[in-house]
């Protein structure tokens, strides 16, 4: 039974890599695969002979001669579990993706327009990298790069020369998500799931992470495409803000994501909780704007989110998240678990560790093959083959390595598969032009981390 939970899994997983390919969205095989693989849990539940205590992180002894009642009952709690930690994931997303939207329902986004006065390749190159850096950490790097690439196709007009910008974003954004406990998913998943906390994240992965985009965005910028002036620009200097409420809401809605971070240090709550408070409040504040008197403009914008009925920037920011990628999640998370209960993962690592004996290899190998498949089954495997007590280097790495790995490839990311459909990046102009200063800028920040670990 095993053998075929392993099979399962490894088609399951080819068809989500494959996704493109199929032209199947990759929820539909996540969900799939997860629902196989528990109920195949359930049917061979009397043949197992290892079970693993996931909130005791150690096998269960003697699980083989537990009867057949107490096995059942051992596998709907650990089932409980598990859909309690992943929900506490998906909860914490659902509420910063309903943020963003309704900062993006005020037009909040726009204000960055304002920092992008100059017409030079160069300056350009370095305020859209910061810019993608600090961002990232605060909204996640797949919404930073949505947001960043829409200002780039309202300033640069030549084609080439975005795909260019297009692609140093995706290399800063995913750089500044890793260090950062809300900037990325896998971060998001160790910090929820214990693994680390935000102050010693912050701390270890700053450097590695702002060297790991420094590297690349210097080399690029002696390049040719980042020579000279672009030949026009966009500037809304002059003209009326779409809405008067676009800064007051993007501030607003950033200071709650940021706080949520304190809201767990100061009552050691789930962050999903500090996260449902801060979207309360961004909420009602978005209630009371919409209600109030808007310019021609965004009244025009608002008959944009007529089609929820009543005007309730709520109602309109809900509609918009991307429930596939929610399912997603909770699909893939789901299917990992049923691995990790059955002991797999844990088994696995400890045979990982016979063969390749130092876990920097590993991890770095595990960064690598984020940029090839999906780092978010990577980052959940990981959670459950290592043992490493909280604010371990080791998770540290797999943060970092899990989040700027993937920029080695267009499709590693989220935001680089997200960038990909804005600019239509070939994969293989990427894999020529791009990979090589992505890798070199992850090289460059696993040594940074390694040399600020050991002191």
């Amino acid at each position: 039974m095993e053998t075929v939970i392993i099979i399962i899994f490894i088609l399951g997983y080819l068809a989500i890599t494959l996704e493109h390919n199929l032209k199947v969205d990759k929820l539909i095989p996540a969900l799939g695969m997860m629902a196989i693989l528990w109920a195949l849990v359930a049917f061979g539940i009397d043949n197992f002979s290892n079970w693993f205590d996931s909130a005791g992180h150690k096998l269960i002894e003697g699980f083989s001669s537990f009867a057949n009642e107490e096995k059942h009952h051992l596998l709907e709690e650990t089932l409980l579990h598990h859909l309690g930690k992943t929900a506490e994931i998906l909860f914490f997303l659902l509420g910063a993706m309903t943020i963003v939207e309704m900062i993006d329902y005020f037009d909040g986004f726009s204000t960055f327009k304002k920092f992008i006065k100059t017409k030079s390749k160069k300056k350009l190159l370095w305020i859209f990298a910061f810019l993608a850096f600090i961002l990232s950490a605060i909204i996640d790097n797949l919404t930073a790069t949505i947001v960043l690439i829409t200002i780039l196709q309202k300033i640069i007009d030549d084609k080439s020369t975005r795909l260019w910008f297009a692609s140093l974003i995706i290399i800063a954004a995913n750089a500044g998500g890793a260090w950062s406990p809300i900037g990325d998913v896998t971060t998001t998943m160790l910090w929820i799931g214990k693994k680390v906390t935000s102050a010693k994240l912050i701390e270890y992965l700053i450097i590695p992470s702002l060297v790991c985009v420094v590297v690349p965005v210097f080399i690029a910028s002696f390049m040719k495409p980042f020579q000279g002036n672009i030949e026009k620009i966009e500037t809304d200097d002059n003209s009326e803000p779409t809405n008067k409420y676009s800064q007051i809401m993007l501030y607003l809605g950033l200071g709650g994501i940021i706080f949520v971070p304190i809201f767990k240090t100061i009552t050691h709550l789930p962050p999903y909780v500090g996260m449902m408070l801060s979207l309360a409040v961004v909420g009602v504040f978005a209630e009371i704007f919409s209600r109030s008197k808007f310019t021609m403009s965004s009244v025009q914008q608002d008959s944009e989110h007529n089609h929820v009925g009543s005007h309730s920037p709520v109602h309109s920011s809900l509609a918009r998240i991307e429930m596939s990628s929610v399912l997603f999640f909770f699909g893939i998370l789901m299917a990992v678990a049923a691995l990790e209960s059955l002991g797999m993962l844990f088994l696995g690592a400890e045979h990982l560790k016979v063969i390749i004996p130092n876990t920097d290899v590993v991890i770095m190998l595990l960064g690598v093959g984020s940029a090839i498949v999906d780092n978010v089954p990577l980052v959940a495997a990981s959670m459950g083959m290592f043992q490493e007590p909280i604010d371990s280097h080791l998770w540290h790495f797999v943060a970092y390595a899990a989040g700027t790995g993937g920029s080695m490839l267009i499709i590693g990311s989220a935001a680089g598969v997200v960038a990909m459909g804005m600019e239509k990046i070939n994969f293989f102009w990427y894999f020529k032009k791009i990979s090589w200063l992505a890798a070199l800028g992850f090289v460059a920040g696993a040594i940074a981390f390694m040399f600020i670990r050991n002191f």
